[in-house]
């Protein structure tokens, strides 16, 4: 008799079987998503616009893996601190480039993008296509890479003869930005999410 009321208790039945399955599958889904939301907060605190840019280009779930690929990425450069006399070349360079503007803004725009590329050559970020560039800045310098985008766009168009001094002026306004984003000598901190 005990014998047979152990293995009575012992058999579940099917529909608190099932109902324990559901439950078990509603609870993971709850987590996952839970999870999946945190790491959508994380990322669009940290890239703050390039988050809403790239979600317009990829896609909610693409934009996510595009973006967590470009942390893995900028995270094996060797990015590093401006000594002190890099960071003072680089301010006089800048201020050189800034003095031609009012004699020659087409130079002055070719010069600015020539020294934000030295000074994130500097940095340790590799110098590759310039999507690929704007990419990798995107990640420690998300709140400028639009104005790198814009610069960059007006100097291609100013190589074709189709930019104007207006757009010239704006061009070095966003090259300034992003110069004076990589000029500190420390390099920027990532957010934490609490």
């Amino acid at each position: 008799m005990i014998h047979t009321s152990l293995i009575t208790a012992a058999t579940i039945d099917p529909k608190i079987l099932a109902l324990i399955v559901v439950a078990v599958v509603a609870i993971l889904a709850i987590a996952w998503a839970v999870v999946r939301n945190r790491r959508r907060t994380e990322l669009r605190q940290r890239f703050g616009p390039e988050y809403d840019r790239t979600v317009r280009e990829h896609g909610l779930g693409q934009a996510e893996t595009v973006l967590t690929q470009r942390e893995k990425r900028v995270e094996r450069f060797s990015i590093r601190e401006l000594t002190v006399d890099e960071r003072e070349r680089f301010i006089t360079d800048w201020r050189v480039v800034q003095s031609r503007f009012v004699d020659n803004p087409r130079a002055a725009v070719n010069d600015a993008d020539a020294l934000v590329t030295r000074l994130m050559q500097a940095r340790g970020y590799p110098m590759s296509d310039f999507i690929q560039r704007a990419a990798d800045i995107s990640v420690d310098h998300p709140q400028v890479v639009n104005n790198y985008r814009a610069a960059h766009e007006i100097a291609l168009r100013e190589r074709q003869g189709q930019a104007t001094t207006e757009d010239l002026r704006n061009a070095l306004i966003y090259y300034r930005s992003l110069f004076d984003d990589l000029l500190p000598t420390v390099r920027p901190a990532i957010r934490e999410v609490a």
